[in-house]
């Protein structure tokens, strides 16, 4: 499909499943992503695999539009599971894999999902819980594990066995990419509508520090935008990742210099949990080049000096495109930065009237791309 529209980037730019096969095109023997048992896929193994992941999942019943619940930890299913459906034109719906009992149940009904592709150690949690239109689960793990009442169980082999989807499913950039919940902190999850331009908004413009060139270490979990947004420009750009579930202290520096990290996001007690750490003559010693860290305060400047590395910091939300960005190593502490390129903001009172710097308000975005912020909440 021709866009006309200049400010839209095409479905080679933006959409994950024609991405996929641009750099299956141009670099198959570059690795893609690296998992936390030391597996590897090239661009080109990524591309047979999501491929034979979209092809089952159509057998399954699943078509273009339809959303599928992902239930899984970081890791090789959950990357399986969300390139394979939107390679299939479908929608990625993760789960966080806290959730139980009311939570749990809110966001099986809300997601409209018949299919479940699910951990065995968290299957049990549906017993818990109605069902709504769910009627069917992939699992991942102990396929002996009997489901609950009233789903159907099929192994995670399906996804792997089936043979490769031989043709390309037309999918455009405003197309639903991924529905993510937002955390629910004044009440029920609300679920997000993420457009593959929304993405692209959100990490290529953001991030243009970052290149083909990087590697970036993804510990935040897939069902959340600061996990998905970076394998998303990793994958944009034609870089790799580093796939591992959760952040561990003890492990990081090891992780990074092994793996060959050049970049990763930090969140909340993350920064000040290195900074613990006993001082070493290798502190320096690694190939981190950047780190995108939130909040900016006196721990994240002070990461940044210790280990050699530019630190940048933003603002975001699900809903909206990273609107906020800083440059590298802000010198105020407590910045978020400024409005990036194609980005208006101001902050307004009850009355959408702007008040003046120093007074508290609401924050007011507008862009100049059309669905680059999200589309609406499901």
């Amino acid at each position: 499909m021709t866009i006309h529209d200049p400010r839209i980037p095409s479905a080679e730019a933006s959409v994950v499943g024609a991405m996929l096969r641009r750099q299956a095109d141009a670099q198959p023997d570059k690795v893609f992503a690296i998992f936390e048992d030391g597996s590897r896929w090239t661009y080109a193994e990524t591309l047979h695999h999501v491929s034979r992941a979209a092809a089952a999942f159509r057998d399954l019943g699943v078509e273009r539009g339809d959303h599928v619940m992902s239930w899984l930890p970081n890791g090789r299913e959950a990357v399986l599971t969300w390139f394979g459906l939107n390679l299939l034109g479908a929608v990625y719906v993760p789960v966080n894999t806290s959730y139980r009992g009311g939570l749990l149940e809110h966001v099986v009904a809300l997601s409209d999902a018949k299919l479940m592709v699910v951990h065995s150690q968290l299957m049990p949690r549906l017993g818990d819980v109605a069902h709504a239109v769910l009627t069917d689960l992939v699992v991942v793990g102990d396929t002996a594990a009997t489901p609950p009442s009233g789903l159907t169980a099929h192994p995670f082999d399906l996804l792997e066995k089936a043979a490769p989807l031989a043709e390309a499913v037309d999918v455009v950039p405003w197309d639903t990419q991924y529905i993510i919940f937002t955390s629910g902190t004044t009440g029920p999850s609300k679920a997000v509508l993420s457009s593959y331009i929304q993405a692209y908004s959100m990490g290529c413009d953001a991030y243009d520090f970052l290149s083909g060139e990087d590697r970036v270490l993804v510990n935040l979990p897939l069902f959340h935008v600061g996990g998905t947004i970076f394998v998303y420009v990793m994958l944009a750009k034609g870089g790799s990742v580093v796939i591992e579930d959760g952040f561990r202290t003890d492990g990081f520096w090891e992780s990074v210099r092994r793996n060959g990290v050049t970049s990763t996001c930090l969140v909340g007690a993350m920064t000040p949990f290195l900074l613990k750490l006993p001082s070493s003559n290798r502190d320096r010693d690694h190939p981190m080049r950047t780190i995108v860290t939130i909040p900016w305060n006196e721990d994240s400047l002070a990461v940044g000096q210790r280990y050699g590395i530019d630190m940048y910091t933003g603002f975001n939300m699900t809903e909206i495109s990273s609107p906020i960005t800083s440059e590298a190593n802000p010198p105020s502490i407590g910045t978020c930065g400024t409005a990036r390129a194609g980005v208006e903001v101001r902050v307004g009172d009850e009355n959408d009237c702007e008040v003046p710097p120093g007074t508290v308000g609401e924050l007011i975005v507008r862009t100049d791309r059309p669905w680059a912020m999200n589309h609406g909440y499901h």
